[in-house]
């Protein structure tokens, strides 16, 4: 291969160096980052015998080169451009970010934000779920279960206690890790959350009964009356009050040095958001909130079922402002009217996120999404829907749209029987404890035809990208799997005229197919199978010279010397994404360059500390220039012991021998 040469046919059916932002490479691939690929000749990409293939995923359009080579090429095509375009796999990240759209990015911030929440949000969910059991009246009997048996009351405050803190502190939660995202200090975004919730202000959840009764405590603040209400429960007020700090914060980092902005950029960042927050923009933020929820009631009122579709189909992007929040006080003026439609059309809003999140569960094969959407999705249809939108819904986009499509349906169904509330809850299948009790039965069936359409939808969805690409990701594009993709099951003898490749992990062999990355389970980086570690070693599985060692030691790849020169190129890969840790959690004790022996140690590893991490340890052995080879064989699946026959290779003339 002439690298050089190569380089400058990738860069010319690219779109030339214009139209390159930024790129960086991992063990197999050239990752670019394109300000258009329209402008990208895939055909002639895909048909250059020196590439393994191309496909588009997260905004990075991906060039398969195969390890040992694509290094190389890299530093080539670094080098045929007039700017610099290299950067790391972690700055790539941020400039896909930045070339993002608005919508793109707006969703990228708000994940940043919440989903490092995600974990307080789901605990205190279901342990509010658990409280409602225990106190709702009428749901096993006339009396609540406390009622019916006092010693458990001590029980059901203390978790009343710990469901309700996370939420009535979530400024508290929201300032600190929306300061980080935006630049500033994370300590000041707590602070100034906190100052949001002093206990000597009227409670969020109060204020507007006390403003309403002319019991509002004033601040004169340069001759202003500014109230004195408390923000529990809100989000998106600390969400703009948050950028403002971050935004003074820098500002003064710029302007001021040394002992000087130690000691007067923190009391003046708090002092100036802090004015702004108690006058203008807290005030703002609830009007806001108070217009938009008379708007919803007189939009129900007139619309009926159509209202009722109309604001289902609104409410889930409604809670990615935090713009819910404002609806209590609402609901509460309902009740004494004949009860809130408000929180019965929540109630099956949340249920469709739930149900969307529950079909990624079972749909997805990474065990990080497994357990993140697993957990969100039951702690959405019990009525907490943040972890499921934030953390699951909205990364993938299309379980979150057809959750809005389905909550809809979901919201006519509640108008078109006039179900309403009469009581605050758990807004989801629990909230049937909070309906009117004639209603309660017909709520539960609209409950459950929202769940099963939201759950349905989702799964087909799901099946049908995983059919077109290989993964749930909707931007995931999978090609074709190569002839030879897949190891074929092994007949009882080969031909002596073969590679025979020994198992470099103890664990597990999985088909290759099976695995979570798209580009390895079709086949696109090589043909083999995949282990599934149980043991944190990874040895030699020919005797050879190292072609490919990452130093993060997440990736190695081996090349057997054959005297006729039909070499065999073997990659190893431990987990996916693992890049990402650089280098932690692992010790590489070989590096590119080195001859090895079959059974010689290559790396250690943590396997509990790399999927405490949330990664994946799945690690795919691949014979990736197997288009140079004969058929690749496998000598079975199942459980495996490091040194084992594993694959076998067949030189390009040698066939396998008919058992």
């Amino acid at each position: 291969m002439d690298h050089k040469d190569l380089a400058q046919r990738i860069l010319r059916d690219v779109g030339g160096e214009d139209n390159i932002v930024a790129a960086a490479h991992c063990a197999t691939r050239l990752r670019l980052v394109l300000k258009d690929t329209k402008d990208v000749d895939r055909q002639s990409l895909d048909d250059d015998p020196d590439l393994k293939g191309t496909f588009e995923t997260g905004g990075m359009f991906q060039i398969i080169v195969g390890p040992g080579d694509v290094d190389h090429v890299f530093k080539e095509l670094d080098d045929a451009t007039s700017k610099d375009i290299a950067v790391s796999t972690e700055q790539l990240k941020d400039v896909v970010a930045n070339n993002a759209n608005w919508f793109s990015r707006a969703v990228k911030v708000l994940a940043d934000i919440f989903v490092p929440l995600i974990p307080i949000l789901v605990g205190g969910g279901l342990l509010m779920a658990i409280n409602n059991v225990l106190v709702a009246q009428d749901l096993f009997g006339p009396q609540s279960l406390v009622e019916m048996f006092p010693q458990i009351s001590g029980v059901a405050e203390m978790i009343n206690l710990m469901a309700s803190a996370p939420f009535a502190f979530l400024p508290v939660l929201v300032g600190f890790t929306a300061t980080k995202r935006f630049g500033g200090n994370e300590f000041l975004g707590a602070g100034i959350g906190m100052a949001m919730v002093f206990p000597s202000l009227v409670n969020g959840y109060d204020v507007a009964a006390t403003m309403a009764a002319g019991e509002m405590p004033m601040w004169s603040l340069f001759g202003l009356d500014v109230a004195q209400a408390g923000y529990q429960g809100t989000v998106l007020p600390v969400l703009v009050v948050s950028w403002i700090l971050a935004t003074i914060e820098k500002f003064l980092h710029k302007r001021l040095k040394g002992t000087a902005d130690f000691l007067i950029t923190p009391v003046l960042t708090l002092l100036l958001t802090g004015f702004l927050t108690f006058i203008a923009i807290g005030p703002a933020m609830r009007w806001v909130g108070d217009v938009l929820a008379h708007g919803l009631q007189g939009l129900y009122d007139f619309g009926g079922p159509v209202g009722g579709l109309l604001f289902g189909l609104v409410y889930s992007p409604i809670v990615i402002t935090g713009l819910h929040q404002s609806f209590p006080p609402i609901e509460l003026e309902l009740f004494n009217q004949g009860g809130s439609f408000i929180f019965a059309t929540a109630s099956m809003a949340n249920i469709a996120q739930g149900a969307a999140c529950l079909a990624v569960f079972f749909l997805a094969k990474s065990e990080k999404l497994k357990g993140l959407a697993g957990a969100s999705g039951v702690s959405a249809v019990l009525g907490i829907t943040e972890p499921a939108i934030f953390g699951v819904n909205l990364r993938l986009r299309w379980p979150f749209f057809i959750g809005i499509g389905t909550a809809a349906i979901g919201g006519a169904l509640i108008a078109l029987f006039n179900i309403k509330a009469v009581a605050l809850g758990a807004a989801g299948f629990l909230g049937v404890v909070s309906i009117d009790a004639p209603d309660m039965v017909m709520f539960l069936v609209c409950a459950v035809v929202t769940f099963f359409i939201a759950f349905g939808a989702a799964i087909a969805y799901g099946l049908y990208l995983m059919r077109r690409n290989g993964s749930i990701d909707p931007d995931a594009t999978a090609a074709p799997v190569p002839a030879a993709a897949t190891a074929s099951e092994a007949p009882a003898e080969f031909e002596s005229d073969s590679t025979i490749i020994q198992a470099p992990l103890t664990g597990e062999a999985i088909a290759l197919s099976s695995v979570s990355d798209a580009m390895f389970a079709s086949g696109k980086l090589g043909s083999g199978v995949a282990i599934v570690p149980t043991k944190g070693q990874l040895v030699s599985p020919v005797s050879g010279k190292i072609v490919v060692a990452f130093p993060s030691g997440h990736a190695f790849a081996v090349r057997t010397k054959a005297e006729d020169g039909s070499n065999v190129d073997i990659l190893m890969h431990i987990g996916f994404d693992t890049v990402n840790l650089n280098g932690t959690h692992f010790n590489p004790l070989k590096k590119q360059g080195d001859e090895v022996q079959a059974g010689e140690l290559l790396c250690e590893f943590d396997i509990d500390a790399i999927k405490a991490a949330g990664y994946e340890v799945t690690t795919p052995i691949v014979v990736s220039n197997f288009k140079k080879t004969g058929p690749v064989s496998t000598y079975g699946l199942g459980e495996i012991e490091a040194g084992a026959n594993l694959l076998n290779v067949a030189n390009k003339e040698a066939q396998p021998a008919t058992p």
